[in-house]
């Protein structure tokens, strides 16, 4: 799926998990943050996870171009390299 399109995820951003993972174990809450913990410093915008990669992706701008990769996106983003997974 990689080069296809960046996966929209269910899941809010966050610069860093409230209870850090230890080597053996998940966090006891991996539902991830809330849409306040989410929100852009600078505009206040709640922001979404994005996976993967793009088509668009560049050397230069997409320095972790693999499927694991995550980001945040704006949700007021409207662009043509984010998609979505159907899962049946």
């Amino acid at each position: 799926m990689t080069g296809n399109a960046w996966e929209w995820t269910q899941t809010w951003f966050s610069e860093k998990h409230d209870e850090p993972a230890s080597r053996c174990c998940a966090p006891s809450n991996p539902r991830g943050p809330t849409v306040d913990q989410s929100r852009d410093p600078a505009s206040g915008i709640p922001r979404k996870v994005i996976k993967g990669g793009s088509y668009l992706c560049a050397e230069n701008y997409c320095s972790r171009y693999r499927p694991a990769s995550r980001i945040p996106e704006s949700v007021e983003s409207a662009t043509c390299h984010i998609s979505f997974r159907c899962v049946a």
